[in-house]
């Protein structure tokens, strides 16, 4: 994949300053049409949260494919569709220069999303297709709103095909595990078989190959390292851990849930906040959603690469590990009693929220207010003033819920950072001078 290598010093100091107040920056386009206020109902939001919806509702989202992929396709595509009318960056794949500028955004943002949205999850075609309706009513009839329309159409068409064997669909013998100490087992109580198996071999949105940011490999069991982390999950983890505190178990059942939908979540928050227009909120959730695509494309590489057992194996088979001071527990077991079904290293949790974090403290900046609620905890609001700190709190949960390691939750991290920053120093830049005309 060609791409134009930036220096992350260039994108820290110059195009990824936060844009507190940048929404109210501009009045008019270059062409003379009024910019886009940030609107009542902000459709980057709306079919945003459409999507959660849909992936939150038992049976939508099919079991081998990674919702992420569908936000990365539903963004890039409401992006694409947004930037070819206002050329403000440049395109992630589907370029259409001699689209009108007169076009509607808006009317591009809704039909690119809806079409996007109904060709991955036919099931809901009937409630996409009202909600298309209640949106494009809302702009007014004429020759823009049809241009918009048609770019729509035509970017989500691209996209789709763009992606339509990216690997995603491939089907691939069950995960057989090895039988040796260390290997990744499948995890009591349910034993369920390992998941996203073809996921290494999904084509990245952005990074130029899946192992392009792998990290080295999880210490040896016999390492200090490993006994450290051993001991602190086997104590924290425990379903019934007298070591760790009421708010550790908070934590640890507050982000047991998908960690994507978390993140997108938080950058609702954050675009109505800061309240930024439609353009503006286009780039930022194709960014965000793109990073976290090639994160969880990252992880589950190395994942799959390192094959490392899950804290629940590692305590219940202790006396394996030719390790001294780690001692077994055959009746561990974790406090949500079921263990994610796919190797330990590195943490999904943590690579997912620092890719995240990252995003949007670097375009947005770091302090903001967020109240965060929980599709597993109900009734539950973490309070944070920065993305950082919400990003860690749910990377140590994965410790204080025993799925995970501290050296899982470093790396994830690290992964993460690393995935974030090459996807903004590379894609969706600034347009440069007389540049997409």
């Amino acid at each position: 994949m060609l791409r134009r290598v930036f220096t992350l010093a260039f994108l820290c100091a110059a195009f990824y300053s936060p844009v507190t107040g940048f929404a109210s920056a501009a009045t008019t386009n270059d062409d003379g049409r009024p910019a886009s206020a940030a609107q009542a109902v902000n459709p980057v939001v709306e079919w945003n949260r459409t999507l959660l919806v849909i992936v939150r509702t038992p049976g939508a989202q099919p079991a081998t494919i990674h919702s992420t992929r569908s936000f990365a396709m539903l963004h890039a595509a409401v992006f694409d569709a947004v930037n070819n009318i206002d050329r403000d960056y440049e395109p992630y794949a589907v370029r259409h220069p001699h689209v009108s500028r007169k076009a509607s955004p808006e009317a591009a943002a809704d039909q690119a999303a809806h079409d996007i949205l109904v060709s991955l999850y036919p099931t809901f075609a009937a409630t996409l297709d009202s909600e298309l309706q209640q949106d494009l009513a809302q702009i007014p009839y004429g020759r823009d709103k049809a241009d918009g329309i048609e770019e729509g159409q035509d970017v989500a068409a691209a996209i789709l095909a763009l992606r339509s064997n990216d690997g995603s669909a491939a089907v691939l013998p069950p995960f057989v595990p090895k039988n040796q100490p260390g290997s990744y087992q499948l995890t009591p109580p349910n034993f369920a078989p390992a998941d996203f198996i073809q996921w290494p071999q999904v084509a990245p949105f952005a990074l130029a190959r899946a192992n392009e940011f792998r990290p080295g490999p999880p210490p040896l069991l016999t390492s200090d390292e490993y006994t450290q982390s051993f001991n602190e999950v086997k104590s924290l983890g425990l379903i019934t851990s007298a070591t760790r505190t009421a708010d550790q178990t908070q934590i640890g059942q507050f982000w047991n849930g998908n960690i994507q939908d978390f993140w997108n979540e938080i950058a609702q928050t954050a675009a109505l906040a800061h309240h930024l227009d439609l353009d503006q909120s286009a780039h930022l959730f194709a960014l965000l959603n793109i990073s976290l695509a090639d994160t969880t494309i990252a992880f589950f590489d190395t994942k799959y690469t390192y094959d490392l057992w899950r804290p629940v194996t590692a305590i219940q088979m202790a006396d394996t590990d030719n390790n001294p001071d780690t001692a077994q527990d055959p009746t561990w077991i974790p406090l949500p009693t079921k263990t994610a079904p796919d190797p330990s290293f590195p943490g999904a949790h943590s690579a997912i929220s620092a890719a995240g974090a990252e995003v949007l403290r670097l375009v947005l900046g770091d302090p903001i207010t967020l109240d965060v609620t929980s599709e597993s905890l109900a009734g539950t609001t973490r309070h944070f003033t920065s993305f950082s700190d919400a990003s860690e709190e749910a990377g140590l949960s994965r410790i204080y819920a025993g799925q995970h390691f501290r050296f899982d939750h470093l790396a994830g991290k690290h992964l993460g950072h690393q995935v974030a920053r090459s996807v903004l120093s590379t894609f969706l830049q600034p347009k440069q001078e007389h540049e997409f005309e």
